[in-house]
């Protein structure tokens, strides 16, 4: 018999190569062939079928828009990253890195939804089912209901949804999963690919085949690992046949854990949840504000708070900045925040307030552990920065937000009067803000106890916070 011949696989964009090479031939990234079996030549049946229903040309205007019917899982923070919840006959990708708690989460949201009646199943490729039971126990979910089946062959997997028609489904996770269409391993570009697709095809036909009584459809939840880089391993075409995407952020070694939104076909991007990590699970934080604030008994230099916006959920996070005397080659460096874009303000502040930092090392850093990528923090760190710099701190209840432009104009940051709002409900007072998004009723009851600087440039930011100080 002859030997089977082998191919090597590039693990990043799924390119071929008969023999190993340093340098993948398709996408130039280094050390990413693995060896693996060539797939079989021969046609299977229902390999590429289309992954929703297919029907004949219909005229936009006279199709019945239905809303999805979604099911609260039982945690506030996870409904409001879904969007309200579960999507009848929707997929939801979720990913992280390893002991972030996405198994926690998932299992804890499934007791919460058998216990509200939904029929749930847990499909477990990393764990036995003793294993998943004293996870459970951990988590005080007592005498827990959850279906459970310790299964990695995609085929038992799909006759197993058929036979029992779960409402939800987890498949932790989709890289243990492999279908026997396919030679190579499971984990491989090809399996993660094809058992995703089979996957995100039954949840979509569930419920519409004709003349079935079969009920709603099935919504299905995948986890997916990631690689050191943070992405998602496996082939970037699975966020796109999926219709949810999920990511956990936050540190281990932190109690609180970030779930954020990259795709979400039924509500808002960008969304986050805020989770703490007890003994007993994930439980969500009502009021994430207070995570991202230091709790100083006096005002302290070089701390300045500012009002981000995290999908519709505008939060309170404090910037804090040191500057420090520096040697010949000045440090530059910020922790949540983008660097190049610091370097930027720096320039401005220097050009337009005549503020100078050349020969300073400036550090900043997003308190607790944020990402802030939109540029309203700029106005926030060039204060906290000149704060630190003069040695005086900013005043008790002092907040600001801006976009600030390389010509030193201060632009309008999206939905000001949410952030204005969000600040006075937690106690701020004195606000610097930009003209645009200046109230025009500034006697209504949201803003009777703020104090607001509406300023254009940054010389005028400055001058007031030198008046308030």
């Amino acid at each position: 018999m002859a030997k089977e011949k082998s191919i090597y696989v590039c693990s990043e964009c799924g390119g071929t190569s008969p023999k190993w090479l340093g340098k993948c031939p398709s996408c130039h990234a280094w050390n990413t062939l693995i060896e693996s079996v060539p797939e079989s030549s021969t046609p299977t049946k229902n390999r590429f079928a289309s992954l929703a229903k297919t029907s004949g040309i219909a005229v936009l205007g006279e199709i019945d828009a239905v809303d999805f019917a979604r099911t609260p899982t039982g945690h506030e923070e996870l409904d409001r990253v879904l969007g309200g919840g579960m999507v009848e006959g929707g997929v939801v990708l979720i990913g992280g890195d390893p002991g972030i708690g996405k198994s926690t989460l998932l299992l804890q949201a499934l007791d919460s939804l058998q216990r509200s009646g939904q029929r749930t199943l847990y499909v477990t490729g990393e764990e036995s089912g003793a294993q998943v039971a004293l996870r459970a126990r951990r988590l005080g979910l007592d005498n827990s209901q959850v279906s459970v089946l310790a299964e990695i062959g995609l085929e038992k997997i799909l006759a197993t949804l058929e036979a029992t028609r779960p409402d939800i489904a987890v498949i932790d996770s989709i890289q243990t999963v492999y279908s026997e269409q396919l030679t190579s391993a499971p984990g491989s570009v090809a399996q993660v690919r094809e058992c995703a697709a089979h996957l995100t095809r039954y949840a979509k036909a569930s419920g519409q085949a004709d003349g079935d009584t079969r009920g709603r459809a099935t919504s299905i939840v995948l986890v997916g690992h990631v690689t050191k880089e943070g992405a998602l391993a496996g082939p970037r075409v699975l966020e796109h046949m999926v219709d949810t995407v999920l990511y956990f952020e936050g540190d281990t070694h932190s109690s609180f854990r970030l779930v954020r939104a990259i795709k979400n076909r039924f509500g808002a991007v960008n969304e986050i949840g805020v989770f703490a990590m007890t003994e007993k699970g994930l439980k969500g934080v009502s009021n994430p504000s207070a995570i991202f604030l230091s709790q100083h008994a006096e005002p302290v230099p070089g701390s300045c708070v500012m009002v981000t916006l995290e999908g519709t959920r505008p939060m309170l996070v404090e910037i804090q900045a040191l500057v420090d005397n520096g040697g010949p080659s000045p440090r530059r460096l910020s922790v949540g925040l983008d660097k190049d874009r610091l370097a930027m303000l720096l320039a401005v502040l220097h050009r337009h307030a005549g503020v100078a930092c050349m020969d300073q090392d400036v550090f900043v850093n997003a308190v607790g552990g944020i990402r802030i990528s939109e540029p309203a923090a700029d106005l926030a760190v060039l204060l906290s920065i000149t704060s630190s710099l003069r040695g005086k701190p900013l005043p008790k209840g002092f907040f600001a937000f801006g976009e600030v432009g390389l010509a030193g104009e201060v632009r309008p940051a999206p939905r000001g009067q949410e952030r204005l709002k969000e600040a006075a409900k937690l106690g701020f007072s004195v606000a610097v803000v930009p003209k645009a998004n200046l109230p025009k009723n500034l006697k209504s009851k949201d803003f009777e106890e703020l104090t607001i600087h509406a300023v254009e440039r940054v010389e005028q930011a400055m001058d007031v916070v030198r008046d308030l100080g």
